[in-house]
């Protein structure tokens, strides 16, 4: 079977990501309590619920059209700083995608990366400012070197979905340096950063899309 993932799988990974924030609106919400502005949950639930509607209208056949298409919805749709940064993530990983109908494993990692440095490009963080970057970054790299080292998608997958788990948790001590929870200085640590938090969730759907499509 040729290691890739389509559309359909794609797609896939959407409605889980959907379904996961929508579980977990209110761990989101109330992690964003602590330290922002208290809709990081109700964001995330109502972005992700308007783009799997109208992917269920029709989703594009190629990845491109169907990532932009979820960028752009996440865009249109959401407030505050999730909107923009997960719509450039989408929109980012459309672009470096390409019109095509399926992923190969490089490919993947291509459009992950892509849609990283997009976040960076839009808010500037880095490595320990308490923000989704802390989760994002290290599961492309693991996923990065695990492609490196041989593994399949599945296996990569999951290893980025770890990674950005562990990221997650590792903003629990850090003291936020951008955004609203950087207002509070010292007593934003000892929370977990709620963007970190659904990009663990993000990654962990997407080792669960591939793992049922394989």
């Amino acid at each position: 079977m040729t290691d890739t993932i389509g559309t359909t799988a794609l797609v896939d990974w959407i409605t889980r990501f959907r379904d996961a924030v929508v579980e977990k609106r209110d761990w989101l919400t109330e992690l964003d309590s602590a330290i922002g502005d208290a809709d990081h949950g109700s964001n995330m639930a109502r972005g992700m619920t308007a783009v799997v509607e109208k992917l269920d209208g029709g989703a594009p056949a190629t990845t491109d059209e169907l990532l932009k298409s979820v960028g752009m919805t996440l865009v249109s749709s959401v407030g505050g700083a999730s909107g923009p940064l997960y719509g450039t993530l989408f929109l980012r990983m459309g672009m470096a995608a390409g019109a095509v109908s399926e992923l190969d494993a490089a490919g993947l990692a291509g459009a992950l990366r892509a849609g990283l440095e997009g976040i960076v490009a839009r808010g500037k963080a880095e490595a320990g400012d308490k923000t989704m970057f802390d989760a994002m970054s290290p599961a492309v790299d693991a996923f990065d070197a695990a492609i490196a080292g041989g593994a399949d998608l599945a296996s990569a997958s999951r290893s980025a979905a770890d990674a950005a788990a562990a990221g997650r948790d590792a903003t629990l001590p850090l003291v936020a340096r951008k955004g609203r929870a950087s207002y509070l200085g010292e007593r934003s640590a000892g929370h977990i950063d709620p963007g970190a938090a659904s990009t663990a969730i993000l990654f962990d759907t997407l080792a669960a899309a591939i793992a049922g499509s394989s």
